[in-house]
């Protein structure tokens, strides 16, 4: 149980969620890769490998190495893609695909901290163009997250303008502090991974959420809470079961659920239509 409602004569404070396997239970950019294949953004042997890639980091999550691994591959994928298609394809399918796996506590947690008057701040490796609409549909007031440069034509170029993994995150976590006036000893974050330790160092009350093997040890080593998050839920289905009047972000996004996936497969529909065989 969160503590009580902060003190407003205190600094401000917040809790740093990281997102895959800790607020969603799937890789959040992963998650994409069929609706991108659907989109004509990769072709069909690149749409298999990131279901194996997916799969992968479902059974053990990722170290270092195939991180800057999914990193490079990543990188090299999305060179050329037109940043507008991005952002469309994800609006059109964000309902469909990341509504059915945010973990219950991790939104459960996300209105606690919220009704204890804390800002929470999503911080991922994911693109930006994947973690701000994710963000929104949580309800977050700030989101950290990769950022890839963009030329003049509109089209990603295959470099990252700023990385957000590993040590990364906890900088943006202490300029954030900075900026924000949160007091770090009297913050909260959560992570599944190992590379995220910098991050939970950081503040004053870190959680190993689903933790890696490496996390785990760090964790129990050091006397952190190990937090269990293993039941999937949609929103809707959260706020008709729920008690706790919910932030209004959450009650829009599944009040529009429907009406955005329905206007989803018209557009994509009429695209297809249009496009020469």
């Amino acid at each position: 149980m969160l503590r009580d409602v902060e003190n407003h004569s205190l600094p401000r404070t917040a809790a740093f969620f990281d997102l895959d396997k800790t607020v969603i239970a799937k890789s959040s950019t992963l998650t994409f890769s069929k609706s991108f294949y659907q989109g004509g953004l990769i072709n069909r042997r690149t749409a298999l490998r990131t279901a194996y890639a997916q799969f992968v980091f479902l059974l053990g999550g990722a170290d270092h190495d195939q991180m800057e691994r999914m990193r490079e591959q990543i990188s090299a994928m999305c060179r050329g893609w037109n940043v507008q298609q991005v952002r469309e394809i994800v609006a059109e399918t964000l309902h469909d695909l990341i509504d059915p796996i945010i973990y219950d506590e991790a939104a459960s947690l996300i209105e606690e901290h919220h009704t204890a008057g804390r800002d929470v701040v999503i911080v991922s490796t994911s693109g930006a163009e994947v973690v701000e609409p994710i963000g929104e549909l949580l309800g977050a007031d700030r989101v950290v997250a990769t950022r890839m440069v963009v030329g003049e034509d509109g089209c990603f170029t295959g470099e990252m303008e700023y990385y957000a993994y590993g040590p990364t995150k906890a900088e943006a976590v202490k300029e954030l502090a900075l900026s924000e006036g949160y007091d770090l000893e009297r913050c909260y974050a959560y992570s599944d991974s190992a590379t995220d330790l910098p991050m939970l160092q950081a503040v004053g009350h870190p959680y190993a959420v689903n933790p890696d093997r490496a996390l785990r040890r760090e964790a129990l080593a050091r006397g952190w809470t190990i937090l269990d998050f293993h039941r999937p839920v949609r929103l809707k289905q959260r706020i008709q079961g729920f008690s706790v009047p919910p932030r209004p972000a959450l009650v829009a996004a599944a009040a529009i659920g429907a009406a955005a996936a329905t206007a989803g497969l018209v557009w994509y529909a009429s695209r297809r239509r249009a496009m020469p065989l």
